[in-house]
Order: C-alpha cells, then sequence, then structure tokens
C-alpha cells in the first residue's frame, strides 16, 4: 500500500487536501440530501395539514344535504375522505409530538367551537388498506399570503420547533367533529421526497471540487517550490562551492534557510581555501628540506644507495605535488561550457595509443555534454592510467542510456578485492599488491577522478569483471 502512497512533499500534501476534499463533499452531500429531505417532507406534511383545514371548513359551511356529494368528489386515492356520525378508531401515533402539532395546527385554522375536536395520528407507515399510489396533487396553497391559513403564516409556522416531528412523516390520519356533530375523516400518504442526488448536484459539486482542486495545486506548489529550489542549490553547492549564493526571497523561514544555506556554503569556501593555503605552506616548507637532502644525497659515494634515496626524494616530492594538486581541484572553478563528451574521450585515447599504450575506443556518436573539459579530460586521464599500468591494456566505450551518459574502461587485469572496491577511492590508498616501485602512484588518481566525477553530478564505480578484469563505469547525467 505504501508504494502507491507519494513520496514527494507536494504529492503527500496534495493527497492530504483531496482526501480532505473527498471527505468533506461526502459528509456536506449526506447532510444536504438529509436536510432537502426533511424539508420536503416537513412542506408536503403543512400542505397536507392545511388542505385537511380547508376541507374541513368547507364542508362544516356547506349545507347538509350537499356535504356527502362534496365528500365523494373530495376523495380520491391519494387522500380520502369520509363522513360519519361517530368518531373514527385512529391507530396508535408513533410520534405523539408530530400529532399533537397537527391538531393544533388543524383546530386554529377553524372556527372555534365549545366542543371543537381535533384528533391525529402521524404513522411511521402509509396507512393499511388505503389504496394510496403517486403522492398527493400538487394544488397551490390557499389562503393569501401572511394570514394565518396562507403559505407565509405556515412556512413561518414551520420553522418554529414545535412542528420539527412533521420530516419524519410517512402516514397522516385526521378526524374533525365538525358543528352538527358528525365526523370528518381525512387518510392520506406523504411523499417521501424527491431524489436527493440528482445530475444538478453532481455537476455543481464536481465543478466545486475542480476549483478547490486547482486551488489547492496552486497552494501547494507555491508553498513547496522553495524546497526545490534549496535542493538544487544544495546540489550545485555539491560540484561548485564557489557558485552563486541562494536569492533571499520568499517566505520568512524561506529568507532563514536562505540566509543559513549562505553562510554554510562561505564557511565551506574558507575553510577549503584556508585548508589549500595550510599545504601550500607545508609543501613549500617540506621542499626546501627535500632539496637539500637531494644535494647532500648526490656526494653518496655507494651509487646503489644514492640512486635509492634520489629515488624515495622524488617520490615524497611526487606525492607533495599530487596533494597540492588534489587540494586545489576541489576550489578551482574552471568555467562550464558544452563539448562532444566522446570526441574528448577519443582523444584521450588517441593521445595514449600514439605514446604506445594499448588503449583501444569503440567508435560512438557525438554526444553533446555540459561539464568542465580540462578536468574531466584529467578524470578519464587517471582513470586510463590505471588501467594500463595495473590491468595491461585498456578498452574504452561511451554511450547514452535514457538521460545518462554511461563511460565504460575495461582491463585484462586480475581485479581488486571485494572488500577493496570502495576503499581504493580514498587518497593516498592503494591495494597491498600494487605497492610496488615499478608501478609507482601516489593513491590519489582514482580519488581525483572521483572528486571530479562528482562535482559534475555524476557517479564514478568500480566492478571486478565476470570474465576477469576491472570496469571502471562513470555515469554523467545529461
Amino acid at each position: 500500500m505504501s508504494r502507491f502512497f507519494p513520496k514527494s512533499l507536494f504529492g503527500q500534501t496534495l493527497l492530504i487536501l483531496l482526501v480532505g476534499l473527498v471527505i468533506s463533499h461526502a459528509i456536506g452531500a449526506w447532510i444536504y440530501a438529509g436536510a432537502r429531505e426533511q424539508a420536503v417532507r416537513a412542506v408536503s406534511g403543512y400542505a397536507a395539514a392545511q388542505r385537511v383545514a380547508n376541507l374541513s371548513r368547507l364542508v362544516e359551511e356547506a349545507p347538509a344535504d350537499w356535504r356527502a356529494r362534496i365528500v365523494a368528489a373530495l376523495s380520491d386515492p391519494t387522500f380520502r375522505v369520509a363522513l360519519s356520525g361517530e368518531a373514527p378508531a385512529l391507530p396508535p401515533a408513533d410520534a405523539e409530538g408530530a400529532a399533537a402539532a397537527v391538531e393544533d395546527y388543524v383546530r386554529q385554522q377553524l372556527p372555534a367551537l365549545p366542543d371543537r375536536q381535533v384528533r391525529a395520528a402521524v404513522l411511521a407507515d402509509r396507512p393499511s388498506g388505503a389504496p394510496f399510489g403517486p403522492p398527493f396533487d400538487r394544488r397551490p396553497f390557499p389562503g393569501p399570503m401572511g394570514e394565518p391559513g396562507g403559505m407565509g403564516g405556515m412556512m413561518h409556522g414551520m420553522m418554529g420547533p414545535g412542528f420539527g416531528g412533521f420530516g419524519a412523516w410517512r402516514g397522516l390520519q385526521v378526524a374533525v367533529k365538525l358543528a352538527d356533530g358528525q365526523w370528518l375523516s381525512f387518510a392520506t400518504a406523504l411523499p417521501q421526497g424527491a431524489p436527493s442526488v440528482s445530475w444538478q448536484f453532481i455537476i455543481s459539486m464536481a465543478l466545486m471540487g475542480l476549483i478547490v482542486l486547482a486551488v489547492s495545486v496552486w497552494a501547494v506548489r507555491r508553498v513547496t517550490a522553495p524546497l526545490g529550489m534549496l535542493s538544487a542549490a544544495a546540489d550545485r553547492l555539491g560540484r561548485d562551492v564557489t557558485a552563486e549564493p541562494l536569492a533571499v526571497a520568499g517566505t520568512v523561514e524561506m529568507q532563514n534557510a536562505a540566509r543559513a544555506f549562505n553562510r554554510m556554503q562561505e564557511r565551506l569556501r574558507r575553510l577549503i581555501e584556508s585548508r589549500t593555503q595550510m599545504l601550500a605552506a607545508l609543501s613549500h616548507d617540506l621542499r626546501t628540506p627535500l632539496t637539500l637532502l637531494r644535494l647532500r644525497t648526490e656526494e653518496v659515494a655507494d651509487a646503489g644507495e644514492r640512486d635509492k634515496m634520489l629515488a624515495t626524494i622524488g617520490e615524497m616530492n611526487e606525492m607533495i605535488g599530487s596533494t597540492l594538486a588534489f587540494a586545489r581541484d576541489e576550489v578551482r572553478a574552471e568555467p562550464r561550457r558544452r563539448v562532444d563528451v566522446a570526441a574528448l574521450l577519443a582523444s584521450v585515447v588517441d593521445d595514449m595509443a600514439d605514446a604506445g599504450l594499448p588503449v583501444t575506443m569503440t567508435p560512438a556518436s557525438p554526444l553533446s555534454y555540459e561539464c568542465q573539459p580540462i578536468a574531466l579530460k584529467r578524470a578519464l586521464t587517471n582513470l586510463l592510467d590505471n588501467a594500463v599500468k595495473y590491468g595491461k591494456r585498456a578498452q574504452v566505450a561511451i554511450a547514452t542510456m535514457g538521460k545518462t551518459i554511461a563511460i565504460n574502461i575495461d582491463d585484462d587485469g586480475p581485479g581488486i578485492p571485494e572488500a577493496e572496491l570502495a576503499k581504493v577511492f580514498q587518497p593516498f590508498y592503494r591495494v597491498e599488491d600494487s605497492r610496488s616501485r615499478d608501478t609507482g602512484g601516489t593513491g590519489l588518481g582514482l580519488a581525483i577522478a572521483q572528486a571530479i566525477v562528482q562535482a559534475h553530478g555524476g557517479e564514478l564505480t568500480l566492478a571486478n569483471r565476470p570474465g576477469g578484469g576491472l570496469r571502471a563505469r562513470i555515469e554523467l547525467l545529461v
């Protein structure tokens, strides 16, 4: 499951916002649907109560011989009306508060009489045995706006706390005692409300979600963009300690981070410069006594001892010079320019081949790459020189793999023990078998090559080939 979780801060933040958006939309839709259905039921309940009151007044005011015909005309499959001389037996109500509200409302709409009786039963189910079909007919509400029996008064009453039970009705039965003692009974089924989710609702929610998503993407991108700038500056610092400082801009936190980063870069630059100056001073101080030793060595009568002493002094001079070159390379700011790295590699191979060294290269197409040509050429020279010294020959190949330039340098030597592969990049470290005066070297060649490759944002690795020999591989990002 975690493999599908975004790895970037932008992706994680956006995912959190989207999950929150979906949950809030779902809860909002659920609340809206419930409130909408409640409102539909409440309005239909008030409409039914208003209809009962109006019809009761109509029948009560009509002549006695007309009442039977009026009741028959008013009754339909969705709204049954009956007239009887005795009080009807109503089933027990499931919501006594709602029934009382209906009774009070109908009683208020009828003329006041000493023995006025209104009985109501609000049922959770439809009245049994009634042929109820579609919801009641949608006639206009009688009564002018603002009057007690009109729509305005009814909607005002709907907001009152006493009528909250209307929203849960499904069946309604009402019995009203008329002035002459007869009972007028009503039975109806209330609608269950329109569908809670419609295409209009889905489209509006989708549009709102897209707007919130677009704003969230913009906001998260704006917040996380400075982190990308800081990452790029850190990568640039790893390649060039003298790179341009990070611009102090953005939020207060980003400005503080930029200032801290620039102070760190300045301290690193001063540290490297002071180390280089110290090494230069040590070189000067060491070369003076070495020069005196060389002069005194030349006076040694034994030629064999004299040659050994001169070779040791020469090796010490070479180590001092290589150390200074290694330190200077870390602070040297060679300008970068775009070159054909395949042609650059071919020139190094040709120079070594012209010197009689067994170095060959597989033909390759031009590959444009922005680099420090002198530094990269030195790294390639060091690797080819190692391959020839310790591996008898060097076979070079260069190719592209996606956005990576891969340079392979193979030799036919004995390789390097697996435990030593990582250690050989340490300055002055040499594999025991290679410590001979014939091959020479100071143990800085691979360290210098690795520093140069890393300064270009690439990677240098060593691996023993299955068929024998060693492979040095440089990978550079285009």
